[in-house]
């Protein structure tokens, strides 16, 4: 049997935000999801300020539950860039990546990896952060297009940052890490880059930027925001099982002429 998904959720998220994509997922697959440090399990711990100190958390979280290299890796927005970080450092243990809505230099701008037009809200988030309702409102507005499940959702999440709350500082760091985060090289692994035409906090540019620069196959979903396991499980889960992760161009032809 393979070894189950890795799931990495992003900034200030954690495991339970995964909400029906994890559990349709498990259907078909093992899932393994991992908190950031700083985040649900990990809200206790200090964010750190480099990305590089995250992937050492999270190999070791797997080791302790008991996963096996090589790793099978789903991460969207900050998630990503520590997975992709972790498939830089570790090249080995990564065999499977797939990137969702995220973004990094050198490959996107800072307008481009949070949208000018989010900025207002984004400010509001951060005035109101200790208000659990304001922000989580202001949350699904800025990451979900899909408005038909809102009310359980807030409840959801609101229950999710009463039981777990994330603080200001660490929010905060985990953003400097964002920004602060570097690839400069593709990952060895297969890779899928998926990104959501709605999004309406990171400009898709970002995914195909970085999917053009790495060789690797992308897909767009038409709608969904940011949030797109969230906003579209189910096309999630089938996008994963089409066949479409593959290792970037470059390193296909990389490996070829080594044995040639």
């Amino acid at each position: 049997m393979s070894e189950p998904w890795i799931l990495l959720r992003g900034l200030t998220r954690e495991s339970r935000h995964w909400g029906a994509f994890a559990l349709l997922l498990a259907e078909r697959d093992g899932v393994l999801p991992i908190d950031l440090p700083g985040n649900g399990t990990a809200a206790h711990v200090r964010s750190p300020l480099a990305v590089a100190d995250y992937v050492d958390a999270l190999r070791a979280e797997a080791q302790r539950r008991g996963a096996r290299a090589p790793y099978r890796v789903l991460a969207m927005s900050l998630g990503g860039m520590v997975a992709t970080a972790w498939a830089l450092r570790y090249a080995d243990e990564i065999g499977r990546l797939v990137l969702v809505n995220t973004s990094m230099r050198p490959h996107s701008r800072v307008c481009e990896r949070l949208r000018p037009a989010a900025w207002p809200a984004l400010v509001r988030v951060a005035r109101h952060w200790d208000g659990g309702e304001v922000t989580e409102t202001l949350i699904h507005g800025l990451t979900c297009a899909r408005r038909d499940t809102l009310a359980a959702d807030l409840e959801t999440w609101r229950a999710i940052r009463a039981s777990a709350p994330v603080s200001r500082a660490n929010a905060l760091r985990q953003l400097a890490a964002a920004a602060r985060f570097k690839a400069c090289a593709a990952p060895r692994c297969a890779v899928l880059v998926v990104s959501s035409r709605g999004d309406r906090l990171v400009n898709p540019v970002c995914s195909a930027r970085l999917a053009r620069a790495w060789g690797a196959p992308h897909v767009a979903h038409p709608w969904a925001g940011h949030d797109l396991p969230h906003d579209d499980p189910q096309w999630l889960v089938d996008t994963l099982h089409a066949g479409q992760i593959t290792a970037s161009a470059e390193n296909a032809a990389g490996r070829a002429a080594g044995r040639g």
